[in-house]
């Protein structure tokens, strides 16, 4: 149980910090979109060095996906994973709606940080970035912590700068998902469109991070 309460409370700081960057430094500007890009590489760098040692620091269900398929896990744990992820991204988006309600603070991005597809053609345009994004992030996660072939006690500084790199590019997209949990959180208190639109951002990260796991597989095989 320690190890999912470790992803609950590691995904709950990744949505809280993150998504609070965006809505309160916005996302329609140059600052705005490289202040929220790195908040959340950071986020995932601290937590990396904070918990990655108890559960290995997933905080993303996209990830879990793919480190279960890989054979790096069970599934039983995988979903333990998965619901100590939502309720932190959900835990998360309560308190960016108190943030935003009671202590009056600007949500520039008027929805608590949530995900959209307009900017990306519409939904099936989303659900192409996001596929690719995620399938971007999650190898960089699977070669970084590979236990043969990795970077050791440097993944987590992998992990979070490549998270940098696919938010400056996805943002005025799609916001940038590539994790699920990250996404349900605040379109569970926003709703209206953003809740409409989930979907994309639960389905598309999964098939990304499945994807993720086919590519890694052959590669790591040939080295070993």
């Amino acid at each position: 149980m320690k190890k999912y309460f470790a992803e609950c409370i590691g995904t709950f700081v990744l949505t809280l910090l993150g998504c609070g960057t965006a809505m309160f430094l916005g996302c329609n500007t140059p600052a705005g979109v490289v202040g929220t890009a790195i908040a959340f590489g950071l986020t995932v760098i601290a937590m990396a060095y904070t918990i990655g040692g108890i559960s290995g620091c997933h905080i993303n269900p996209a990830i879990t996906f793919a480190v279960a398929l890989s054979g790096r896990m069970s599934w039983k744990d995988a979903v333990g994973y998965w619901c100590g992820q939502i309720i932190g991204g959900i835990a998360a988006g309560a308190v960016l709606l108190l943030l935003a309600n009671v202590v009056a603070a600007p949500d520039l991005t008027g929805g608590l940080g949530t995900n959209g597809v307009a900017n990306a053609g519409g939904p099936w345009g989303a659900f192409l970035v996001e596929v690719i994004a995620t399938f971007i992030f999650v190898l960089v996660v699977l070669g970084s912590t590979d236990g043969k072939l990795g970077a050791g006690n440097l993944a987590g500084l992998a992990i979070g700068l490549t998270l940098i790199l696919v938010h400056l590019v996805c943002i005025n997209l799609t916001g940038t998902s590539v994790n699920p949990a990250r996404s349900i959180g605040p379109a569970i208190f926003a709703g209206g469109q953003a809740l409409k639109d989930l979907w994309v951002f639960i389905c598309a990260p999964l098939v990304g991070a499945a994807l993720s796991a086919c590519v890694w597989a052959p590669l790591a095989a040939k080295k070993k």
